[in-house]
């Protein structure tokens, strides 16, 4: 992987977790600890390294299919943790 898709995912990736930090400020029901952030951070990173690969690995005709596959299980995934949608022990409170 190249140095500057890391930086990339990585900027991209800290831009999105600032969302919530600065929403706890004014907003007393948003309230994330350290392991939300670094949940949320890993998924973030891990699905823009996985759209990462694909865009540069997968056979074109294939490419939209395995980028859609993705975004679809970080939905899923976050769903998941966010409310329990599955009720796994993953699940939020």
């Amino acid at each position: 992987m190249k140095r500057k898709n890391l930086k990339i995912i990585s900027a991209v990736t800290l831009l999105i977790l600032m969302i919530p930090l600065v929403a706890m400020w004014p907003l007393d029901k948003w309230d994330w600890g350290l392991s939300d952030f670094e949940s949320a951070g890993a998924i973030i990173f891990g699905t823009g390294l996985a759209l990462d690969w694909v865009v540069r690995q997968v056979d074109k005709k294939y490419r939209l299919l395995a980028v859609i596959g993705i975004i679809l299980a970080f939905f899923l995934l976050w769903a998941e943790m966010a409310v329990g949608i599955f009720n796994s022990p993953i699940a939020g409170s």
